[in-house]
């Protein structure tokens, strides 16, 4: 058996008001120096690929998704609480840990792209975020009987959706002199 997760990585979930609002607080945590930066003379010379949604789109899908995985550990936790067979907690449990990697991955991304300025790095970041949400996802769907996946499937099409914007900003941005000072 893999090693437990500290016991108060259980009970956030298991309020839903904490559940939801971990990853939005996260999310914000996170993001909160990016406008500075979006407005700065990086940003704006970076080239950028077809498809980029408007700058609105961001804070109210972003919203969405933490909502939706907050929600989708609260489903978890209960249904690691209701389980029978030890083989559907291990299940969660084992999800429960990769929602907490994801989670990380996620709050590094924005101040490694933005702070540092770092598209590639970034793009690296963004592939181990959507690789780990999605064993996540379906460590959870298995363990939910797919409760959680509808709450799940939206991110993880958003994640490959990042990796592609991600990618595409540090492809045609590659060996450009870009000014690294705002």
């Amino acid at each position: 058996m893999s090693p437990s997760l500290p016991g108060f990585l259980f009970e956030v979930p298991r309020n839903p008001v904490f559940a939801v609002g971990l990853p939005i607080a996260l999310g914000f945590l996170s993001g909160a120096r990016t406008k500075k930066v979006i407005d700065g003379t990086w940003y704006q010379s970076l080239s950028f690929p077809p498809g980029r949604p408007p700058r609105l789109a961001f804070p109210i899908v972003w919203t969405a998704l933490y909502t939706s995985m907050g929600y989708a550990s609260y489903l978890a936790v209960s249904r690691y609480d209701r389980a029978i067979l030890p083989i559907t907690k291990e299940t969660i449990h084992t999800g429960l840990k990769w929602y907490y990697v994801q989670l990380g991955l996620n709050f590094l991304w924005s101040p490694i792209f933005f702070n540092a300025k770092s598209p590639l790095a970034a793009f690296v970041d963004a592939v181990a975020l959507t690789g780990s949400t999605c064993y996540m996802t379906k460590l959870f769907h298995d363990a939910t009987d797919g409760a959680t996946t509808p709450l799940l499937v939206p991110y993880c099409a958003w994640l490959s959706f990042v990796i592609y914007i991600n990618g595409s900003i540090w492809w045609l941005n590659r060996g450009r002199n870009l000014p690294k000072y705002d």
